[in-house]
């Protein structure tokens, strides 16, 4: 499976030679051009790799690695930057960032550096896909932890069984008998409209609206879709 880079760098000079010689290599490379995108993308989306300028429009490097790391994602970070003092690369590491490349470098130590830290995320790999990220909702699979806006939210067992059961199987048409087999048991005697109920107090806990929802989906005439 191909690995996903993200870019965040604003040069676009840099974001052109970089993403050639990384595309080159057979990554997928995806590119967010200031502070705001670089956040937000990594927590809504998954990456393999984030390569993290420091200077960017509207913020700063560092606070994007800071607050990645607080939101719960694990993925393997390279801070990129012009600045060369040890202060600034004690720095990116206290904070999270796994490596540090100074500007100008030779690209074949970027690249090198790359693939040390994609072995490293593979390694770890199992871990990090314990710990989704839906916008404002945090679901950590290992802890049984789902917080939203940061604040923890109560969720029953068997609330907890069918959104990880729907998480583990997002995107797909899950019919309510799937649903109740799965997460109820074969053996259960409990009707389909259990799942419905389920559903519902799943949607008034996670969703911004729970008449128009955004995570659980109904798939009329079938069930329910966790969206992708």
């Amino acid at each position: 499976m191909t690995k996903r880079i993200l870019l965040v760098e604003d040069e676009p000079g840099l974001v052109m030679t970089l993403s050639d010689r990384l595309s080159s290599e057979g990554y997928g490379v995806d590119v967010a051009r200031d502070a705001e995108s670089g956040l937000t993308r990594p927590i809504n989306e998954r990456f393999d790799l984030i390569i993290l300028d420091v200077m960017l429009p509207g913020g700063s490097g560092f606070d994007i690695c800071r607050d990645l790391r607080q939101h719960g994602v694990k993925t393997p970070i390279i801070m990129l930057t012009a600045r060369g003092q040890v202060v600034d690369k004690v720095l990116g590491l206290k904070i999270g960032a796994d490596d540090y490349v100074t500007k100008p470098f030779e690209m074949m130590e970027l690249l090198a550096r790359v693939e040390v830290q994609l072995r490293r995320g593979q390694r770890s790999g199992s871990n990090q896909g314990e710990i989704h990220n839906f916008g404002d909702v945090r679901v950590d699979l290992r802890a049984a932890e789902v917080t939203r806006r940061e604040r923890v939210v109560e969720l029953s067992a068997k609330e907890f069984k069918l959104l990880r059961y729907f998480i583990e199987h997002r995107g797909a048409a899950l019919s309510r008998d799937e649903l109740l087999n799965e997460v109820w048991g074969y053996d259960a005697a409990v009707s389909t409209r259990t799942v419905d109920v389920h559903v519902a107090w799943l949607r008034q806990k996670l969703e911004v609206n729970q008449r128009h929802p955004q995570l659980i989906l109904t798939i009329h005439g079938l069930g329910y879709k966790f969206a992708d």
